[in-house]
């Protein structure tokens, strides 16, 4: 794991979105659901760790929306729910947790139907899934999910959409909707030497690094956080945008506070406005709502797409991602 490979993986984003986009429609990864469940299920568990089970999350928020009662939980739980035919279970790995995950899916082996989304179909977890989904995000030679990532969120889009939850935005067309993320992370690249320096300028200080999110985009952030800390060793912390002014708020009072926000929650403003009285720094991403940019941030940066919720879920992670990568390699490790 080094700098050098962590910038080879988010070079390769663009190509192996635009690859995953062009298999489909000949390729169906649950082709082959009807035939594992009898009627729509009564329940779906979705399972994984760190940045994975964010898009866990992510998934089981927009099936509820749908009256499905899905839930997201953390692969090394100990609990266990009722098994059942009715129970949809959904494993999802980024390629680490491994061993976490295959304890859990053991418990539901030939009690409920059980589906493993890996960027590997070879790993050992395969064995206890009755359909594995690749993720086809290509090899990745940093091991931080940045490739598996958006390949994993997109695919589990897919499989609410097709147990009924509802779709919007570019959803409505996958393939368009991957055409439109890769061409969303190609343009962040090639403007990356214009704002990354920027950016990791504004949010170095030697309290940590705080990634700020809506609850519906909270996924960005995990996945931030963990390429922060396993990359260039960084403190970081995630928070949801609405709950900061209750939490993270009275952490800015007495530190260096700088954030990265994710923009696109209806408390932006009321985050900003809170942080500069507090004369904290913060580096924006995407438009607020009823305004370009987010006031008082020090830079606000933009991708074509990016008004785009299911855009933003595929492609935004990436300028933590390139900030954490920058970080790196100013380290010299």
């Amino acid at each position: 794991m080094t700098a050098e490979s962590l910038s080879a993986d988010l070079a390769d984003k663009p190509a192996v979105l635009t690859a995953l986009a062009e298999r489909f429609p000949r390729w169906d990864p649950y082709a082959a659901l009807p035939a594992l469940l009898e009627d729509e299920p009564a329940a779906v568990r979705l399972l994984g760790l760190g940045a994975a089970r964010h898009v866990c999350e992510t998934a089981a928020a927009r099936l509820r929306r749908a009256g499905v009662a899905a839930s997201a939980e953390r692969a090394s739980s100990a609990e266990e729910p009722p098994a059942g035919p009715e129970t949809l279970v959904v494993g999802v790995s980024l390629g680490g947790g491994q061993r976490e995950l295959a304890t859990v899916l053991d418990r539901y082996v030939a009690r409920s139907p059980v589906i493993v989304l890996t960027p590997d179909p070879d790993a050992l977890v395969t064995g206890l899934a009755d359909l594995v989904v690749p993720l086809h995000a290509g090899a990745e030679s940093a091991g931080l999910g940045c490739g598996a990532f958006p390949h994993a969120m997109a695919l589990t889009l897919l499989l609410g959409h097709r147990l009924g939850a509802p779709v919007s935005g570019s959803s409505r067309n996958f393939p368009g909707l991957l055409h439109r993320a890769a061409n969303a992370t190609r343009a962040l690249l090639a403007e990356a030497p214009r704002w990354v320096p920027e950016a990791a300028r504004a949010l170095d200080s030697p309290d940590g690094v705080h990634l700020v999110a809506p609850a519906e985009r909270l996924s960005s952030a995990g996945q931030g956080v963990r390429v922060m800390r396993g990359g260039p060793v960084r403190v970081a912390h995630a928070v949801e945008t609405g709950e900061w002014s209750h939490t993270d708020r009275f952490l800015a009072a007495v530190t260096d506070y700088r954030a990265l926000l994710f923009a696109g929650s209806a408390y932006d403003e009321r985050f900003a406005e809170h942080l500069g009285q507090l004369r904290g720094r913060f580096v924006a991403v995407g438009p607020t709502p009823g305004r370009e940019s987010v006031p008082g941030a020090e830079l606000t940066v933009r991708y074509p797409g990016d008004t785009d919720p299911d855009v933003n879920l595929l492609v935004e992670p990436l300028v933590a991602e390139l900030v954490a990568a920058h970080w790196w390699h100013a380290s010299g490790r």
